[in-house]
């Protein structure tokens, strides 16, 4: 007989003898965890033990850092927090990287942390380390479990503040404190942490209402809060409302529906003249669940696009993050949705007639025109063996519409920015402003898992893919089917670009040999394709998700159709001063 709900409310409240890990195990059944990403360690494996009981499914990998890619992704798809686990030590601090990426990326992640145990703390033991000192300037927080009965306890604040302050949270447990007896509640989470976030100040929400009322040219920039919060519908009626271009902040490309008329794309390094051109003109700037991030918003194109004089609104969920790179006229601390629906409801009383601007739809359309005519006559410039644009082209042109896309770093990943559009949420998964190579692939095989019946692609450059192939494995033992398109230049293509621009074509380290990554991906399990003619992209893409098994695409492209350097307000023209030196200057009038 099912209890009524009042009864079922006061058994969770009460008390229960458990183990320490089975505390913890039911304490991620509560959070709706379904699976944990990670390698097999003796210091977990009391816990490991009970999760296909409970319902876990614990996803290993080759490498601990990919773990941390597959929970950012798949937190990224189904806004259910990330929780990977690894052995105490090297397990551990090999998932530095990917943990700085979700911090950097915003991503609620758990990193359950088994350290050495209570008896040999710095003892210099075996696999020891002081993880929380590593840790603590790459997450939101660092808890340590002191005492076996707080183990629940602790995982509840690590989930607290992962969720509220939106990133990872280390949850360091000496390894002995998986044994023994406790007691404890098993709690819900809606009793010891709220996800819902208010409209922001209602003062500073009529502020803004009156600045967009009075706003001659106003423009929208939609970020990843507005995906996080649903609310990109809510984006969108204001747009319409005041009849604003919208663009996406950098790398968000699904933070507003691409085939809208008042989409104008994304901005931030290869992103789309259109956008960058509608925000030149800007005189107040609506950004929404965004932090405005200083590299997102540097020139591009020769273009310095981003307005000196307009009065910007920004809305964001993380008080820290209004004003930080751009000085703001109003500053809203709030759910991007909640702010978008009440600034929308004011608008609408405000401003109840607005009348539509003709004149400005018309050039939105034409510069939206113009920037697609620019891509498609940049890709169709003839490659040895294919211009990288023109691969990118051909693989855009066959994603189907719910497709989600994972981008890593590096020359041709970045200049996926230009190409890739999307109509829904929670499709464009790219590495961010943390930067580092190997994202791309293992985040797709979280995505994947989030979202099961969604064709999911990843973007990788050659010098990626050396670093994330390993994971095929993972992919094939898990029967993941993500299609991997490994766009190879045989170079680190953007660290040859400034080799091209500023070392007179000296290449030092750039230029890197590999297998025949096809054949490589085969022997491991996965379908391989090797391409060398851009119509060969479609029908390889269209094999892979009619057979719905891991794919490897090994493109061959240009390597010496580069894009412009990731950061030319960073780099100089050297000039050497030693005379042992001095001939490598660059020689600009011999070029």
């Amino acid at each position: 007989m099912v209890k009524p709900k009042e009864d079922v409310k006061r058994a969770v409240q009460k008390k229960q003898k458990m183990t320490p890990s089975e505390a913890i195990v039911e304490t991620l059944v509560a959070e709706n965890v379904k699976e944990v990403y990670g390698i097999v360690g003796s210091a977990f494996m009391d816990m490991l033990d009970l999760f296909p009981t409970a319902g876990i499914r614990f996803v290993p990998v080759r490498h601990e850092q990919s773990a941390g890619h597959m929970a950012d992704a798949y937190e990224r798809v189904s806004g259910t927090a990330g929780v990977i686990v690894g052995q105490n030590g090297p397990g551990i601090t090999n998932m530095v990287t990917s943990v700085a990426a979700a911090n950097q990326a915003h991503s609620p992640m758990v990193v359950i942390s088994p350290s050495a145990g209570t008896a040999s703390v710095g003892l210099d033991g075996f696999q020891e380390a002081n993880q929380v000192s590593v840790f603590e300037d790459i997450t939101k927080e660092t808890v340590r479990v002191t005492n076996k009965n707080r183990v629940a306890d602790c995982l509840r604040t690590a989930f607290r503040i992962a969720y509220a302050e939106r990133g990872p949270v280390l949850y360091d447990i000496p390894r002995d404190l998986f044994y023994g007896e406790m007691e404890d509640y098993i709690l819900q989470p809606e009793q010891y942490r709220a996800d819902k976030r208010g409209s922001g100040d209602p003062d500073s929400i009529e502020k803004a209402v009156e600045l967009l009322k009075d706003a001659n040219n106003p423009v929208i920039i939609s970020g990843r809060g507005s995906v996080d919060a649903n609310g990109v519908d809510s984006v969108v009626k204001i747009a319409e409302h005041l009849s604003a271009p919208a663009a996406c902040a950098y790398m968000h490309n699904d933070a507003f529906p691409a085939d809208h008329p008042l989409a104008v794309g994304p901005i931030g390094y290869m992103g789309a003249k259109s956008a960058m051109y509608s925000l030149q003109e800007a005189d107040v700037v609506l950004a929404i669940g965004t932090r405005l991030s200083q590299f997102g918003t540097l020139p591009c194109y020769d273009i310095d696009y981003f307005p000196k004089d307009a009065k910007i609104i920004q809305i964001d969920i993380n008080p820290r993050q209004i004003g930080r790179t751009h000085p703001v006229e109003v500053g809203i601390i709030g759910d991007a949705k909640s702010a978008s629906d009440e600034i929308y409801h004011r608008l609408q009383s405000a401003l109840p007639s607005p009348e539509k601007d003709d004149a400005k739809m018309q050039k939105i359309r034409q510069r939206k025109e113009d920037w697609d005519k620019e891509l498609v006559e940049l890709a169709m410039e003839d490659g040895n063996p294919i211009n990288p644009r023109r691969a990118l082209l051909e693989m855009t042109k066959a994603l189907p519409e719910n497709a989600i896309v994972s981008s890593d770093i590096g020359n041709v990943s970045s200049t996926a920015n230009a190409y890739l559009k999307f109509t829904q949420t929670r499709r464009h998964i790219a590495a961010l402003t943390f930067g580092n190579t190997g994202f791309a692939y293992p985040a797709a095989l979280g995505a994947q898992l989030a979202d099961p019946d969604a064709p999911v692609f990843a973007i990788i450059g050659d010098g990626a893919w050396g670093m994330s192939l390993h994971e095929v494995s993972t992919a094939v033992e898990q029967n993941i089917p993500v299609v991997a398109c490994v766009f190879n230049n045989q170079a680190w293509a953007a660290e040859k670009k400034n080799q091209v621009d500023y070392y007179d074509d000296r290449y030092v380290g750039s230029d890197i040999k590999g297998p025949e990554f096809a054949e490589v991906a085969q022997s491991m399990g996965t379908l391989g394709f090797t391409i060398d003619k851009p119509e060969d992209i479609a029908p390889a893409i269209e094999e892979a998700l009619q057979k719905r098994k891991p794919a490897v695409l090994n493109i061959y492209v240009d390597g010496t159709q580069l894009a412009p350097p990731f950061r030319k307000d960073a780099l100089k023209m050297p000039t050497r001063m030693l005379d042992k030196y001095k001939h490598l200057d660059y020689d600009v009038w011999g070029k």
